[in-house]
């Protein structure tokens, strides 16, 4: 049986969201005979980290554009699109699947040109929203209106990012699939072995209430915010421990913070680590807090409702498809201290509750949440495109 070429399009393969979501996606159709996968990307420039090693590492077929890059540059950009026309020319892909905002609106053009039989885009998270300059959401949604014109199908990570996406004017209903952002769930769900090795690690007391948050150290990734709740949760309950996982650029900024509130002792930050050991760190904490101000759908919520930790997060766009308010955590209006801090000192003082809202939340992201069950769908949506 002649096996179906596909090619994935990423702008960069750094460590984040999207970036994890398209190589899980990668190695899953690697591993089904039924494919043969090539993955396009830019250079892994970025404090960020890079996923290219554990491509290369799995065996990950590679081509690198080095003029892709996330800025827009019209010069460069006409390179990109140049060079991926003449490349899907020459290889004659049965799909171009793009990923992210600058490979998806430079791989559609080029699969349509090249009148590649399936175009899918998957949006990990809307170029356009209320941080970003007025003209800037402007171009973008009228660059995602015309590509959608070129796409057979539109996957979006959550059904509000769809809606979000709609009510802009991108697209039809019809080309829309939700197709929640599967991971190595198992690896979350054993992760209780690691707790005491990790607690060790980094010098935290078997007793001690580890509140973890997950994200760069970036701007609208909510640390500020956690940093200033943090005085008040710390009055009510010393010996908390806010446990922030991964770099950036505002490590120095952020832990100057903390000193001038004279927190220090209660802050721990990990640095990047690599995406294997995320499991590890997740097992350590007892509860998970996420503040930032823009996610298509944070991929550390299902982590921690699959390790069978509660959370408290910040109530926007998909959010609420994955925390239920109530039972597995719950959900806060953006930038409510007052709701936070109770929210999380709730969890902190009860132990029962933290056990009870994890167990609930693990059986609501298994298996919903499985990069298996993730490429499954996406696979059954290429054939379904050929088949028509």
């Amino acid at each position: 049986m002649k096996k179906m070429k596909v090619a994935h399009i990423i702008t960069r393969l750094i460590v984040g969201g999207a970036q994890e979501n398209t190589l899980s996606t990668v190695l899953r159709q690697m591993n089904n005979p039924e494919f043969e996968v090539t993955l396009i990307t830019g250079p892994g420039l970025g404090p960020e980290g890079s996923l290219e090693e554990k491509a290369r590492q799995n065996g990950v077929v590679m081509v690198t554009f080095q003029h892709m890059r996330r800025a827009i540059n019209p010069i460069r950009d006409t390179i990109v699109l140049s060079q991926l026309i003449s490349h899907c020319i020459t290889q004659k892909y049965d799909v171009i699947h793009t990923h992210s905002s600058k490979a998806g609106i430079l791989g559609r053009i080029a699969g349509f040109l090249t009148h590649c039989p399936v175009v899918v885009h998957t949006i990990h998270g809307l170029p356009f929203h209320p941080y970003e300059k007025k003209w800037k959401n402007c171009m973008y949604i009228l660059l995602e209106k015309f590509c959608a014109l070129l796409s057979d199908k539109i996957i979006t990570v959550s059904d509000t990012m769809r809606d979000k996406a709609l009510e802009a004017g991108v697209g039809c209903r019809e080309q829309y699939a939700t197709i929640y952002s599967g991971m190595d769930i198992d690896a979350f769900l054993n992760s209780g072995q690691y707790r005491d090795s990790v607690r060790k690690k980094y010098n935290i007391n078997p007793e001690t209430v580890v509140i973890g948050k997950i994200a760069r150290l970036f701007h609208l990734k909510g640390h500020d915010f956690v940093i200033d709740a943090a005085r008040d949760i710390v009055k009510a309950h010393p010996n908390a421990v806010f446990l922030f996982i991964g770099g950036g650029i505002l490590e120095n900024d952020l832990k100057s913070r903390i000193n001038s509130f004279g927190l220090n002792k209660n802050f721990i930050f990990t640095g990047l680590v690599p995406p294997t050991e995320i499991p590890k760190l997740v097992s350590a904490m007892d509860i998970l807090v996420h503040t930032s101000l823009r996610e298509g759908l944070a991929r550390a919520l299902p982590q921690a409702l699959a390790s069978g930790k509660p959370v408290v997060t910040f109530d926007i766009d998909s959010a609420h498809e994955v925390v239920e308010d109530g039972l597995s955590g719950y959900l806060v209006k953006p930038g409510d201290s007052t709701h936070f801090v109770q929210a999380v000192n709730k969890l902190v003082a009860d132990r029962a509750l933290r056990e009870k809202m994890g167990a609930h939340g693990r059986s609501h992201v298994v298996p919903r949440f499985s990069d298996e069950y993730m490429a499954d769908q996406i696979n059954k949506l290429y054939k379904d495109i050929l088949n028509k």
